[in-house]
């Protein structure tokens, strides 16, 4: 389970999102997550998930990485669909038993959430998906400059998204590391009781943790012996500049925000 996810990591390919500036991808990814809560109807996911789909083939990223990163809150969604299931009670009622029941507006609700989830986890890990954490981390920095003004600490505010993206996938490898030691060991992991699985979690937990501060220790010291000081003064090899297909990105997007409005005041008005 833990391989399958795919949180924080930077897949290289030669595609047309890859080349996007950072920080307009970046805008995408928010216009998009407004797209899908601007509506609560089917056609509004249904440009939501028109544009998935587009970005999907132009990141060119495989389909199997968009399902690992969907397979870790498989039972999150199933959760969430059951509880809108039982407890949503509007329209039409097709089943009931004592005090349970299942109406017309549940399941349209259940299916509904489960969508624009499965559709809010695809669309956003493209942001990762087609952004090294290097630009990403300068693109963060660029779009909170303002705030620099009120004396907002940015980039230490920048670096450490950046370091807690790029120590996901280190600190996953590690867990799964553990895990298979201890089952090295007679560990039973994967059996028993719920009680019983989560203590066989803390001689996993320990170690990890141990890991985790010796891993960050070893990158403090390794910033200090390269003299980091901050962002003050600081250069980058890579300057951000926006090109033509930045803006073609940006109306784009902008229409297809415009038309997911559009199409929810039309249903509320109606």
């Amino acid at each position: 389970m833990l391989k399958d996810i795919t949180l924080g990591q930077y897949f290289p390919v030669d595609s047309v999102l890859h080349k996007l500036d950072p920080r307009f991808k970046i805008i995408f990814t928010m216009m998009f997550i407004v797209m899908l809560f601007a509506g609560n109807s089917m056609w509004t996911l249904a440009i939501g998930g028109i544009f998935v789909l587009m970005a999907q083939l132009l990141s060119k990223i495989p389909l199997k990485m968009s399902w690992k990163s969907i397979k870790p809150i498989l039972p999150v969604l199933v959760f969430t669909a059951i509880l809108n299931l039982f407890l949503i009670d509007s329209g039409e009622e097709l089943w009931s038993w004592k005090f349970i029941k299942i109406s017309e507006g549940g399941i349209t609700t259940s299916i509904f959430m489960i969508i624009r989830i499965v559709l809010l986890i695809v669309g956003s890990s493209l942001l990762t998906y087609t952004t090294s954490p290097i630009l990403l981390t300068d693109a963060i920095e660029s779009l909170m400059s303002p705030l620099k003004k009120v004396k907002f600490p940015v980039h230490e505010m920048a670096m450490m998204m950046s370091i807690a993206l790029r120590f996901i996938p280190t600190l996953l490898e590690e867990t799964d590391k553990i895990m298979s030691a201890q089952k090295a060991r007679g560990a039973m992991l994967d059996s028993g009781k719920m009680m019983d699985r989560a203590k066989a979690l803390i001689p996993i937990l320990i170690p990890l943790f141990v890991s985790a501060f010796r891993r960050a220790e070893e990158l403090a010291t390794a910033m200090e012996c390269r003299c980091y000081r901050g962002g003050e003064g600081r250069t980058r090899l890579r300057q951000l500049k926006s090109e033509k297909r930045d803006y073609i990105g940006l109306v784009i997007c902008l229409l297809f925000l415009t038309a997911s409005i559009a199409v929810n005041l039309l249903q509320t008005g109606g």
